[in-house]
C-alpha cells in the first residue's frame, strides 16, 4: 500500500441549487430507479412476511423525507433484501401460536420504532465509526447467508408450490420434491423471469440495455398472469394433471393509501424476542446501511464523501416514521443506488423523485400493480439472493487468505443453522480465536499499543504489537484527529496486521482525503502476507528473514 494525496472535498450545492441545476438529470434518474424499486419493494415486503405495500411505504418515506436529511446524496434509501431474514424472523416469532401474522407484523413495527430510536442515539453520539469494528469476512458471510435464505424461501413461490417448512436448510433439501410438484403456469412465469434476470447483464450493447430488467420481468409477468387468468380462481389441466390458480398468487394491495397505514403493537415490548430483534434491526441495519453508503461514495463521479453520522440521522428519522405507519426497516440500498448513479443522478433530488413516483403509482395505478404475479417477484429475489451468495464471494475470501474463507463460511453456516445475531457473534468470536492462534496476545486484542509523534507537517502513528479489527477504532481515532497535512501509519513494529485493518486503512485514503490530508502506510516491507494478496493478513518475518 502506497501513500496517496487525494483531491479536496467538493462542496455540495444546497437542495434548492441542486434542483435548479440538475432537475432534468435527477428526474430521469429518479424515474428509472422507480421502475427498478417498484417490483423490488413489493417482493421484499412479501418475502419479509409483511403486506406488499409495506415495502412501498418505506421507499416513499426514504425518498420524500430521508433524502434531504442525510449527506449521502446519491444513495437510495428503502427496504433491502439484506434485511428480509431479520424482518421475517421478527414477524414469525412475534406471531402468537395459531394466530394471525398481521399481529406479528404490527409487533415487528414496534421493534422497528425502538430500533430507530437506538439508531437516533447512534447518530447523535456520532457512532457511525462503529461500522469499522466488524470484520469484513463476518459481514460478507452474513450477507451470503441472507442470500441463501432468500433463495431457499423464494424458489417456492417462483415454482407455485406451497410449503409449511420454515428453515432454509430443510427448504433447500425439499427442493427436489417441490420441483416434482411445481405449478406449470406459475413456474413458467417465474422461470422466464429468472432467465431474463440472468441474461440481461449480457445485453449491454443492445437497445434492451436501456430498459431495467426488473420492469421487463414484471411487465411480462403481468401479461402472462392475464393470459392465464390468474385474477380468477380456477383449475386447469396440464399434461394429464390438474393444477390451481388463484388471485392469492398475485400482489395484494389495500383499496387506498390511507387504508395501507398500520400502527405498531407494543404489547410484547418486555419480551426477549422483541429485544433480540431490536438489537438485530439496530445493529445489522446500521452496519449494512453505512457500508452501502461508503460503497456508493466510491462510485460517486463527483468524488464526494458522505458524513456517515449525518446519514445515520436520516436513517433513524426515516425508520422511525416508516415503522410508525406500517413500513419495513430501511437502509441505504446499494443496487438501487448504483442504478441511480449509472443513470446520471446529480443530487438527492433523484431519491426524492423516486419516492414521489412510487407514491403516484400506489394512488394512480393500483389496478395494474395487483396483476403482478408473486412468481415474478420471486424471480427477482432469487436473483438478488444469488448475487449476495455468489461463488465470487467465496473466491474473493479465499484469495485474501484461507482464514478469511474459514470465517466467511463459518459465519454463513452458523447463521443458517441458528439466526443472524448468533452467526455474527460467532463469526467475531472465531476471528478473535484465529488471531490468538496466530500469536496475538489476548491482552492486545482490544487495546491499541501505539505512539503519536508530530514533527513539522507530519503526524506519525507508530503501532506496536497487533493491529487488528478489534482495536482498529483506536487507530482510526488517532488518524482522524491528526491536523498536519501528512499522516503516516508506521507498522514496522507490529507482529501481526489483519485483513480488516488493511482494508480499513485503504478506505481511509479516501476519508483523510476529504480532510485535505495525505496518508502513508509504511513498515509492511518487513512483513509477509499470509496469502500473497496485498490486503491479506500480514505477519512480521523473523529477524533472520528480515536480515536476509
Amino acid at each position: 500500500m502506497t501513500s496517496s494525496t487525494l483531491a479536496p472535498k467538493k462542496t455540495r450545492p444546497s437542495p434548492a441549487e441542486a434542483l435548479r441545476s440538475f432537475y432534468k438529470d435527477d428526474l430521469r434518474a429518479g424515474f428509472l430507479v422507480f421502475l427498478i424499486a417498484l417490483p423490488l419493494c413489493l417482493g421484499i415486503a412479501k418475502a419479509s412476511g409483511a403486506p406488499p405495500v409495506a415495502g412501498l411505504i418505506t421507499a416513499i418515506i426514504g425518498g420524500l423525507v430521508a433524502s434531504h436529511i442525510g449527506s449521502a446524496a446519491l444513495t437510495i434509501k428503502g427496504p433491502a433484501a439484506g434485511l428480509i431474514a431479520i424482518v421475517l424472523g421478527a414477524v414469525t416469532e412475534l406471531t402468537p401460536a395459531g394466530g394471525d401474522t398481521v399481529i406479528g407484523y404490527r409487533r415487528m413495527l414496534a421493534v422497528g420504532v425502538i430500533a430507530a430510536l437506538i439508531q437516533l442515539v447512534f447518530a447523535l453520539t456520532k457512532a457511525g465509526k462503529l461500522s469499522d469494528f466488524f470484520p469484513s469476512s463476518v459481514i460478507h458471510g452474513m450477507l451470503a447467508a441472507i442470500g441463501v435464505i432468500i433463495i431457499s424461501k423464494q424458489l417456492y413461490p417462483l415454482l407455485g408450490v406451497a410449503t409449511t417448512i420454515k428453515e432454509p436448510i430443510p427448504l433447500l433439501a425439499n427442493l427436489p420434491n417441490a420441483l416434482m410438484h411445481l405449478n406449470p403456469y406459475v413456474a413458467t412465469i417465474g422461470g422466464v423471469g429468472l432467465a431474463l434476470m440472468i441474461v440481461f447483464p449480457f445485453l449491454k450493447n443492445t437497445p434492451l440495455a436501456k430498459i431495467p430488467a426488473q420492469i421487463v420481468v414484471v411487465g411480462l409477468g403481468i401479461a402472462l398472469s392475464v393470459k392465464f387468468g390468474m385474477s380468477t380462481e380456477h383449475d386447469y389441466s396440464f399434461a394429464g394433471s390438474t393444477y390451481h390458480l388463484a388471485p392469492s398468487m398475485l400482489v395484494r394491495l389495500p383499496a387506498n393509501i390511507v387504508s395501507a397505514i398500520a400502527f405498531p403493537d407494543f404489547s410484547q415490548i418486555g419480551s426477549m424476542v422483541t429485544w433480540k430483534y431490536v438489537a438485530m434491526f439496530a445493529l445489522i441495519g446500521s452496519i449494512e446501511s453505512l457500508a452501502s453508503a461508503k460503497a456508493v461514495d466510491a462510485l460517486d463521479p463527483g468524488n464526494n464523501r458522505s458524513d456517515l453520522d449525518k446519514d445515520m440521522l436520516a436513517l433513524a428519522v426515516g425508520n422511525l416514521i416508516a415503522s410508525s405507519i406500517g413500513g419495513l426497516p430501511m437502509i441505504s440500498e446499494i443496487v438501487r443506488s448504483s442504478a441511480n448513479i449509472a443513470n446520471g443522478a446529480k443530487s438527492s433530488w433523484s431519491n426524492f423523485f423516486h419516492g414521489l413516483f412510487l407514491l403516484l403509482a400506489i394512488v394512480l395505478i393500483p389496478m395494474v400493480l395487483v396483476l403482478i404475479p408473486l412468481a415474478s417477484l420471486g424471480a427477482l429475489l432469487v436473483f438478488t439472493g444469488f448475487r449476495l451468495a455468489s461463488p465470487a464471494g467465496f473466491k474473493h475470501a479465499y484469495e485474501i487468505g484461507k482464514e478469511q474463507l474459514f470465517i466467511f463460511v463459518a459465519t454463513l453456516v452458523i447463521t443458517l443453522a441458528t439466526d443472524l445475531l448468533v452467526g455474527v457473534v460467532a463469526g467475531i468470536a472465531l476471528k478473535l480465536v484465529v488471531h490468538v492462534l496466530r500469536g496475538v496476545s489476548p491482552s492486545k486484542l482490544f487495546r491499541l499499543d501505539a505512539d503519536t509523534v508530530v514533527e513539522g507537517e507530519t503526524t506519525t502513528v507508530r503501532v506496536r504489537g497487533a493491529a487488528v479489527f478489534s482495536n482498529f477504532l483506536g487507530l482510526r481515532g488517532r488518524l482522524m484527529a491528526a491536523t498536519t497535512p501528512k499522516v503516516v501509519v508506521d507498522l514496522s513494529a507490529t507482529t501481526f496486521v489483519d485483513h480488516t485493518t488493511l482494508e480499513r486503512l485503504e478506505e481511509m485514503h479516501e476519508d483523510l482525503g476529504t480532510y485535505h490530508r495525505e496518508l502513508a502506510i509504511v513498515g509492511l516491507d518487513q512483513h509477509e502476507s499470509a496469502s500473497g494478496h496485498k490486503l491479506g493478513a500480514h505477519r512480521r518475518r523473523s529477524e533472520a528473514a528480515v536480515a536476509a
